[in-house]
């Protein structure tokens, strides 16, 4: 069993992401805890430009010292289970190591296809490796072969977009609505900017994918979209390590919370980010909620140290950035509880908005690793309280 050195409490964040990496340097605001981070992978990977990286206009990763504080010790690892009666965590390179304090903090992943073949057929693009394979992927395809988006959401937007300006023909099946979270004013500029960039847009209840073939993508309502390759944004999924590790989850397998990101289960373990389910409500995944959770579940750690209970989480959000390309993007303005209002900022305004929210993310990790506790807490979404209190009154379903 590897012992923690250094410090008098042992803090192990699990998962190296936007939530995990804040929540890390956070941590180093007392010089009597010991922090170690375990991730699987020794760069940190910029989600938010895996569409680029395909594209092949970004590599989407950022050296760890560039954003983690020297005091955090980086193990390069996979967890496999977290005991929490010995309070110990098992990695896959065969090493155990105890904690005090464990922040959960995985992230989330390709959600697991439930159409028949797409597992098989089409290229996921939810994390660095998957990206890295379908970047080869496109670049291995004719450059006249079409290739078919599945997903209308964000990731699927950008992802048809950039391809689409890089020269490729795209058809883009969002399985439903186009963008679902934006107002539908943000919309129509969307759909203006694909058509402008040739994408060919297939919305509406029967282009949900029904199954998918080596060379075809067949819908609910029987058309068949040929393509030389299918790229699969639908939807993302989180590691079961929660569950495999006996804690409770919802029904997506993100870790039950109180409001406070304790675990249910254990007031040892606080989550963070895509992962964290907070009252059986769980945020919309994403940078944004997870730069103000990272935060919170680090300070709720400090606090059971300090002999305090942690605050109650208080995020707020402000809408939603979407690429569409290189020279233009959308901003989607919003409420704090995360619904869309009927204002934007689209076109070029809205790629330097975007880019701007995009390194920002990364520059808040930076000042936290060098003034830890740099970034304050002070958004809040009014609405929340009484949205946990309708959830528990239907009691909210979870696993065990």
């Amino acid at each position: 069993m590897t012992k923690y050195t250094g410090g008098h409490t042992s803090v192990i964040v699990i998962g190296g992401g936007y939530a995990g990496v804040l929540a890390a340097n956070r941590l180093t605001r007392r010089d009597d805890v010991a922090v170690t981070l375990v991730n699987p992978r020794p760069t940190f990977v910029e989600r938010l430009r895996l569409h680029q990286l395909v594209a092949g206009s970004d590599d989407a990763v950022v050296d760890y010292k560039d954003v983690l504080s020297e005091r955090v010790n980086l193990v390069v690892d996979t967890a496999t289970l977290i005991d929490r009666t010995s309070r110990t965590v098992s990695l896959a390179g065969g090493g155990t190591f105890a904690y005090d304090h464990l922040i959960y903090a995985v992230g989330s992943r390709s959600g697991i296809p439930k159409v028949p073949g797409a597992d098989r057929f089409a290229y996921p693009i939810a994390t660095l490796e998957e990206a890295e394979r379908l970047r080869q992927a496109v670049a291995a395809a004719p450059t006249t072969a079409t290739l078919t988006v599945v997903g209308g959401g964000a990731t699927g937007i950008e992802t048809a977009a950039e391809l689409a300006e890089a020269g490729r023909t795209v058809t883009l099946v969002c399985g439903g609505q186009l963008g679902p979270y934006l107002h539908p004013n943000g919309r129509r500029f969307v759909a203006k900017r694909l058509a402008a960039l040739g994408v060919t847009v297939l919305e509406g209840p029967g282009t949900r994918a029904a199954s998918v073939t080596a060379g075809a993508v067949r819908l609910a309502d029987g058309r068949e979209v040929h393509g030389g390759l299918t790229i699969w944004a639908a939807g993302f999924g989180v590691p079961d390590l929660a569950a495999r590790s006996g804690l409770g989850t919802d029904e997506t397998g993100r870790l039950l919370t109180d409001e406070t990101l304790t675990s249910i289960d254990d007031d040892r373990i606080v989550a963070a980010g895509d992962a964290a389910s907070p009252s059986g409500l769980a945020y919309r995944m994403g940078c944004q909620a997870a730069v103000q959770l990272g935060p919170h579940a680090a300070d709720a750690v400090l606090s059971r140290i300090e002999g305090r209970r942690p605050e109650a989480v208080s995020i707020a959000f402000a809408g939603l950035c979407v690429s569409l390309g290189r020279s233009a993007g959308i901003f989607q303005f919003a409420r704090k509880d995360d619904t869309a209002v009927r204002f934007h900022i689209g076109g070029r305004p809205g790629a330097r908005v975007k880019e701007l929210v995009v390194s920002h993310a990364v520059k808040q990790l930076s000042d936290e690793a060098r003034r830890p506790g740099a970034r304050t807490l002070k958004a809040t979404d009014d609405t929340r309280r009484q949205r946990v209190q309708a959830a528990r009154a239907n009691g909210p379903a979870h696993v065990s």
